[in-house]
């Protein structure tokens, strides 16, 4: 890190989706070096070099500078005076030759109004994520996700005896019955019901008013994506999905989550929201979810927020030709189905 700026890292593929979106807590550039998470030596050598950077956390929330620009960073003797010890470091990975650690503070108080009042303040992760550059943002995605798991896994799940960290903090050791725990995530299948050209959106009724976005639930055991996608598109909307094809995916550290964006084509029939997880549902031609998006369409309707894969779903899509544009690769009459579309974008 230099200047406050992370190098790309070099381990990070790319993705092969159907879109060139960078979603929101991805783009991650920290070399994880998950085989430094075995070497305590190494570990406790570099969470005492200056060059080290430490990250903190405090009740889920980062500390940013004041001006929220970037993530606050302190030195390894005040994050272990502030966490207790060096063993609550979680080590996030390299940023070139420097370790980057995260500690999350575990104090009734905010610490930004005593000992790192000149340091910064700490911001809920959602109102971050609108300030900071993509490659913190994503970084302080990571750290809040283990950080989350670890507070909700701090009993053994096998025998109820308190368990204890290990490995950099990417696992939790039970002393009693021995069971190793590892930082879980959860996947959702969060999709866009397509039927020609227009697209169907709903509403929670915990959501502001007004908001309306894509279907999302999270996948079963025993579930392939698509079936989950399927059987929540039929649950919530009472529409058979066709088929499906994938966008994108965007880590989701609300809590531990991974959302699997998809488009999915629908068969006719009349969309009917199911009360329970739905309280409403539309139907948007292209230009009106561009509108939606823009902000246009009615006073009171919303589009989800730009960090959420739901805003890119929709964005994608609007922006796709509409039937009857341009050429059916695979012959005959223009008119292509939504797979065949993305494959060209």
């Amino acid at each position: 890190m230099q200047g406050g700026r992370f190098r790309e890292n070099p381990r990070a593929g790319r993705s092969q989706g159907m879109a060139e979106t960078r979603n929101t807590f991805c783009g991650n550039p920290l070399d994880r070096a998950a085989e430094r998470r075995l070497q305590p030596e190494w570990l406790a050598a570099r969470a005492e070099n200056p060059s080290s950077e430490v990250l903190l956390f405090w009740q889920a929330k980062p500390l940013l500078v004041d001006d929220g620009s970037r993530l606050a960073r302190v030195s390894g003797d005040m994050a272990r005076e502030l966490a207790g010890g060096a063993e609550e470091f979680l080590f996030l990975g390299m940023d070139g030759e420097a370790a980057v650690f995260a500690v999350e503070v575990e104090t009734p108080d905010d610490p930004s109004a005593g000992p790192l009042a000149t340091f910064g303040r700490f911001e809920g992760l959602r109102e971050a994520a609108a300030l900071l550059k993509p490659a913190e943002a994503a970084i302080a995605a990571e750290a809040k996700a283990v950080f989350e798991w670890r507070r909700r896994h701090a009993f053994c799940s096998a025998c109820g005896h308190c368990s204890e960290t290990a490995e950099a903090g990417w696992k939790r050791t039970c002393p009693n019955c021995r069971t190793d725990h590892f930082p879980r995530t959860d996947p959702v299948t969060i999709m866009l019901p397509v039927r020609g050209d227009r697209c169907l959106v709903g509403r929670q009724s915990s959501w502001p008013p007004g908001r309306y976005s894509a279907l999302a639930g999270f996948v079963e055991p025993g579930e392939s994506l698509e079936e989950a996608c399927a059987r929540e598109v039929w649950e919530e909307a009472g529409l058979r999905v066709l088929a499906t094809t994938y966008h994108s995916s965007q880590p989701w550290p609300f809590p531990t989550n991974l959302m699997i964006g998809l488009i999915a084509e629908v068969d006719e029939g009349e969309a009917r929201p199911d009360q329970t997880e739905l309280e409403a549902v539309r139907w948007l031609t292209r230009a009106e979810a561009r509108d939606l998006l823009a902000g246009r369409l009615e006073p009171e309707l919303h589009a989800p927020p730009p960090l959420a894969i739901a805003h890119q779903l929709l964005k994608t899509w609007s922006l796709l030709p509409a039937s009857g544009e341009g050429t059916n690769p695979r012959g005959g009459e223009a008119g292509v189905g939504v797979s065949a579309l993305l494959r060209r974008t």
